[in-house]
């Protein structure tokens, strides 16, 4: 595909994006059936279906009640002090995080903010609770009420699993990648993930860290591949994919729980199932090569 730029000089356009609509993913909706009705038709050999990662750990019903989350003294801390304080008055600035961001921070709702950090520091531990977001890929946006969505266990088996039934119901070959929105942070050929994941070249040394580092220098930031199968793909063109499927998937109904809850004009924790059924979400892109030679 073709494009003209401001000097009027034709350039290449690497990827095709194609995003698909569905009904909100509730637990217990049956996600591969999903993907092959809706890819069947749709798919050629060499596409690349990247998908939601929240979204098919919420249809897997992957979630915590953090009403029922008991914190420590730590993440109390952590909620009051270290969020509202450090966060919102000192690293957020050196991270340089939006002025409305360091507001929310300093306003950071403590009691169940505590909960939330208490679930980071179980499933996270320490350093991923340090982050003042989606501390070790838990994440509460598009989810209702006082739910939080767990990252993935063992999302290559997953990955595996949606391939084999792709493939099964198309004859097509296609490769699989399941993303999380969380930033990975690049220089050069340096890449700093935000957790832990089973993709070669990136690199993981705690979430907080990773964080900061990025911000503060103004690295390269896309979403994070979690899991590639298929055809293999070079770490540079999968971040390069998975940026490009996050941005066409969009936020859904919020960035943040936030943004969720202004949207539906609700408090923080009273958002339903029935509100985010109402929205249109992407959980599935494909993304397709194209093959055209530059003009110039």
């Amino acid at each position: 595909m073709l494009t003209t730029n401001k000097r009027g000089l034709e350039i290449r356009k690497k990827y095709m994006v194609i995003t698909i609509k569905t009904k909100y993913w509730k637990p217990g909706t049956n996600y591969i059936g999903v993907i092959v009705d809706v890819l069947k038709d749709k798919i050629r050999n060499g596409d690349i279906i990247v998908l939601s990662e929240k979204a098919l750990s919420t249809a897997m019903g992957n979630l915590v009640d953090e009403s029922k989350v008991k914190p420590s003294s730590l993440a109390k801390f952590l909620a009051n002090f270290w969020n509202r304080i450090i966060w919102g008055y000192i690293l957020g600035t050196l991270c340089h995080l939006k002025p409305e961001t360091i507001i929310k921070l300093r306003n950071y709702p403590v009691r169940y903010g505590a909960a939330h950090k208490q679930l980071a520091l179980f499933y996270g531990g320490f350093f991923q609770a340090l982050r003042h977001y989606s501390e070790g890929g838990i994440d509460v946006s598009n989810i209702p009420y006082t739910y939080a969505c767990l990252p993935l266990k063992n999302p290559i088996d997953i990955a595996k699993r949606i391939l084999k039934a792709i493939t099964h119901a198309t004859r097509k070959k296609v490769t699989v990648m399941i993303v999380d929105g969380d930033s990975t942070f690049s220089f050069r050929n340096i890449h700093l993930a935000p957790r832990k994941v089973p993709v070669k070249g990136l690199i993981h040394f705690g979430g907080f860290l990773t964080f900061v580092i990025g911000r503060f220098f103004k690295m390269k930031k896309t979403a994070t591949p979690i899991a590639i199968v298929g055809r293999p793909l070079h770490i540079n063109d999968a971040l390069e994919i998975a940026e490009l499927a996050d941005k066409a998937r969009g936020h859904g109904a919020g960035m943040t729980a936030w943004d969720m809850a202004k949207r539906f004009k609700v408090g923080l924790t009273q958002v339903t199932w029935e509100m985010l059924n109402k929205i249109k979400h992407k959980p599935i892109t494909i993304i397709r090569r194209i093959n055209h030679v530059v003009v110039t």
